[in-house]
């Protein structure tokens, strides 16, 4: 007969001390925060784009971008709404509220932060501008001015 045989487990490496329940908790709220904040920030700086590519941000267009369903982005939109970031017309697309017009600003100029470190440390142009996608939500402020200064770094002709 057959046993099956338990493989141990080797680590490569001793875990890591533990931080403070406190510490790892407030941890834990913010990539927690910030996984659903990010959804409402691609639907604001999609809109955004839109709006300023072609005019108008119509939800059938926001469902074919996204790869999501109609009903999808109109409960999304109705979230947007309640959040302040939007507001729509009957027959009409959706338009961001000076609020939503700051937050896509906020969001596009993490990506585009992001991105360029991603660049810099030679990641290829298009798995940068993909993996921005999920690191520009997450990154706080503090590693987002470092990775500006890294950047500047970079360029001396920068100021």
């Amino acid at each position: 007969m057959n046993t099956p045989t338990r493989k141990r487990r080797i680590r490569a490496e001793a875990p890591p001390d533990l931080p403070e329940e406190p510490a790892q908790a407030a941890r834990h709220l913010r990539a927690r925060t910030a996984r659903a904040s990010s959804l409402l920030e691609d639907y604001v700086e999609l809109i955004d784009d839109l709006l300023v590519t072609g005019g108008e941000a119509r939800a059938a267009d926001i469902a074919r971008r996204l790869g999501v369903s109609h009903a999808t982005v109109s409960n999304t939109i109705s979230r947007l709404k309640l959040a302040g970031l939007v507001h729509s017309k009957p027959y009409r697309g959706v338009f961001l509220t000076e609020a939503g017009m700051a937050l896509a600003q906020t969001v596009r100029t993490r990506h585009r932060v992001v991105v360029d470190v991603l660049v810099a440390i030679g990641v290829p142009d298009d798995v940068a501008e993909t993996d921005a996608e999920g690191i520009e939500h997450h990154v706080s402020g503090p590693t987002l001015k470092a990775f500006e200064a890294f950047l500047r770094g970079l360029r001396p002709d920068s100021g």
